[in-house]
């Protein structure tokens, strides 16, 4: 049976109907990757995520977030390998039609925009792509982090600190340490369990290490200022971690910046939960 043939009126509705607005479909095909990943389903029908990747020559969680993404115009069959589904096949036919959005559209880039690429520190969670590259960076703000807070003789509490602590240089180095990997371990079983996120577990420990650069720094601060200026400098700097632990997410995982931002907070309220059921917030 002939499939039937679609008067120019419906195929233009229905093409409106799956870009929504020009606004969409300038988001949607502006990335490379992304106009690369709907001309690889659309040639070859259907595909698995690891062949994808090698194809793409990406990392788990950059494909994993474009997938996300154009979440809208694929599924996934009975093996999961992904293919266009009917609004993905026009899509596909839009990009083969010349259909790249015009550069009339491309926004420059403005100086809020790079403010807030910086803030989230996404120009340096890009290059963890190769984390071993980035893996001495990472360790060494960890270390870092750590000295300072058995150096400053305050006691990491993962997000927030004790003044003052009981144990000795090595045992308050090691628990700051500890805190953070314990963070990587939580973070990527959290990934799995509910956005069934695998792989990329190198990269998201980089992106963690890096991540805790805010925390970090605090305890170097608190040494040269007064204990309650110090305290409403660590909000800032609680803050300012919690937005990159939204880009770690981001980055490694793949998570859309809202979700990661989600998990981002969730992290923030148990880290005070905790401490709050052990009798710490002061």
């Amino acid at each position: 049976m002939l499939p039937q043939m679609m008067s120019p009126q419906k195929a233009n509705f229905e093409w409106c109907h799956v870009l929504d607005d020009e606004s969409k479909y300038h988001t949607l095909l502006r990335n490379p990757a992304r106009r690369r990943m709907i001309e690889i389903l659309g040639a070859q029908e259907k595909i698995g995520f690891k062949e994808l990747k090698e194809t793409l020559g990406m990392g788990v969680g950059t494909v994993y977030y474009h997938l996300d993404m154009l979440s809208s115009y694929l599924s996934q069959d009975s093996q999961r390998k992904y293919r266009l589904n009917d609004k993905g096949r026009l899509l596909y036919k839009s990009l083969k039609d010349g259909g790249r959005p015009p550069s009339r559209l491309e926004l420059s880039e403005t100086f809020s925009h790079r403010l807030i690429r910086w803030l989230f520190l996404a120009p340096v969670f890009s290059k963890t792509i190769h984390p071993l590259r980035t893996l001495p960076f990472a360790l060494f703000i960890l270390l870092f982090g750590a000295f300072g807070s058995a150096l400053a003789s305050s006691q990491s509490l993962l997000l927030f600190y004790s003044p003052f602590t009981n144990y000795q240089f090595e045992a308050t180095s090691f628990l700051y340490l500890f805190n953070w990997i314990s963070l990587f371990f939580f973070s990527d079983l959290v990934c799995w369990a509910a956005f069934k996120r695998v792989g990329g577990d190198l990269q998201l420990f980089v992106c963690i290490g890096i991540a805790s650069l805010p925390i970090a720094l605090f305890p170097y601060l608190f040494m040269f200022l007064s204990y309650d200026l110090a305290r409403y400098l660590l909000l800032l700097l609680v803050v300012w971690t919690v937005m990159l632990l939204s880009s770690a997410y981001s980055f490694s995982k793949g998570l859309r910046l809202d979700r990661a931002i989600v998990l981002s907070i969730f992290v923030l309220y148990l880290n005070v939960g905790i401490l709050f059921a052990l009798g710490r917030l002061v």
